[in-house]
């Protein structure tokens, strides 16, 4: 979605979000895994604008260390006077800049790439604005859009300001906007604040561009794209809206999801065809399924990469850096961490492999862990294919199993042990003939001493 016109983007976020009753910034809440105003940038980045520039108030360090590795730059509004004058404050950055210029909003971050798309391809030399409206079930408090016959926007008004006749209309300011940057700057500064909040309202430079003979348009878009976040409940209703497109486009795609409402997505998860996720599974960021995987309930998993053909779980943890090659196993109680685990090798349950290269065809006995750390380093543990480690064994890393070795079960690892060797570290065993009748006979006596 390029164009040879170039494109600028201003993200607002300068809003104190005290309905959010939270020391993190509002757009840095997350949604799907991620801040939310990364969904945003997201969509806008597919438009591939040439600079984008986010206007920030409060925390205006955690926003920028949180947006400039995407390439914006943050520019400070103090103190916050409204809309328009919260993109004025863009203009140094901007100074530069020839071409169109969108207007966001960083906690409205459902607008797609195709809507912004969208609302830039409604600038004309004639309509140098256009402006994202939307029709809410209950227009409420949201500023009204007032359109002509010839579909120019008559009049902007906010609900506060508006007369009884313009309430009843129902086509609303989403907030979202177009503008050709040439006329940006020298609109911005004519807006006033005569208004019930003393605050210079953005929408203002329609009008004041109609009475110098331009016209803006109006792009309509779908309620839930453009809802705003400002409360822990919206974030929620957010959340819960973003699940339910997730879960149906897997669906959509050839996944099974036994219960689809207990399943959690991450805004990156990836899950092949064929492949059935139980009920109560979350996925974290960075999951990448294959298809015909069955991940079983309860499980939980993140940054993980999942071959064909693997089963997973019930009760199953997998942590970032797990890669399970085809056909692995991985059973119930069973975490992974930092751990590759080659074709049809399987853990089948209670166990740890962190910081660990498991081989082809290896089996890992219940109740084995792989001792990673020494409490000031972290440490890896091969283990060869084809090899065996028997139940309730320590491998203390770093140590290498050789291909078709065996551990026996109850042994503590510390040495490399050789391909195909046995190992083994339990004491010896011993047996005292008749010791147990004894024992019991003595117990009984002395309780009956009292």
């Amino acid at each position: 979605m390029t164009s040879a016109v170039p494109l600028a983007a201003i993200i607002l976020a300068a809003g104190r979000g005290t309905r959010m009753k939270s020391d993190l910034h509002k757009v840095l809440h997350p949604l799907g895994g991620q801040p939310m105003i990364f969904h945003l940038m997201q969509s806008l980045g597919e438009l591939a604008p040439e600079r984008t520039i986010v206007v920030v108030g409060d925390r205006a360090d955690q926003v920028e260390a949180a947006v400039a590795p995407l390439g914006a730059e943050v520019v400070i509004q103090q103190p916050q006077q409204g809309t328009g004058h919260a993109v004025l404050q863009a203009e140094a950055a901007l100074a530069d800049f020839e071409g169109d210029t969108l207007i966001l909003f960083g906690d409205c971050p459902f607008v797609s790439s195709v809507t912004l798309q969208r609302l830039r391809s409604a600038l004309s030399d004639q309509a140098p604005l256009a402006v994202l409206g939307f029709r809410p079930a209950d227009p409420g408090a949201y500023g009204r859009v007032i359109v002509g016959a010839d579909g120019a926007i008559l009049r902007m008004v906010e609900a506060r300001d508006a007369r009884p006749e313009e309430l009843s209309v129902t086509l609303c300011n989403a907030g979202p906007m177009a503008v050709r940057t040439a006329h940006l700057w020298r609109l911005l500064k004519r807006v006033g604040n005569a208004n019930a909040a003393s605050e210079y309202y953005l929408p203002d430079i329609v009008m004041l561009a109609r009475e110098e003979g331009l016209m803006a348009g109006v792009v309509e878009a779908a309620a839930d794209e453009v809802a705003g976040i400002n409360s822990r409940a919206e974030l929620a209703a957010a959340e819960a809206a973003f699940q339910a497109r997730r879960r149906a486009a897997l669906m959509a795609a050839g996944v099974t999801l036994v219960a689809p409402e207990t399943v959690y997505l991450s805004h990156d998860t990836e899950i092949g065809r064929d492949s059935l996720v139980e009920p109560f599974v979350v996925f974290g960021p960075g999951v990448r399924v294959a298809e015909r995987v069955r991940i079983r309930a309860h499980s939980h998993l993140e940054g993980a990469i999942i071959g064909e053909d693997c089963e997973i779980g019930p009760f199953a943890r997998l942590r970032p850096g797990t890669i399970l090659d085809a056909r692995v196993r991985i059973g119930n109680f069973v975490e992974t961490k930092a751990t590759h685990m080659g074709p049809e090798a399987k853990a089948n349950h209670l166990a740890y492999l962190g910081d660990a290269e498991v081989g082809a065809g290896a089996n890992i006995g219940a109740g084995t862990i792989t001792c990673n750390y020494d409490g000031v380093r972290k440490h890896r543990t091969s283990i060869g294919a084809g090899a065996f480690i028997g139940s309730n064994s320590a491998l203390i890393a770093p140590v290498r199993i050789g291909d078709g070795a065996h551990v026996g079960a109850g042994s503590a690892i510390s040495r490399d042990v050789a391909p195909g060797a046995l190992a083994l570290t339990r004491a010896e065993q011993t047996e005292r003939p008749g010791w147990s009748e004894r024992f019991r006979a003595a117990m009984k006596a002395r309780k009956e001493r009292g």
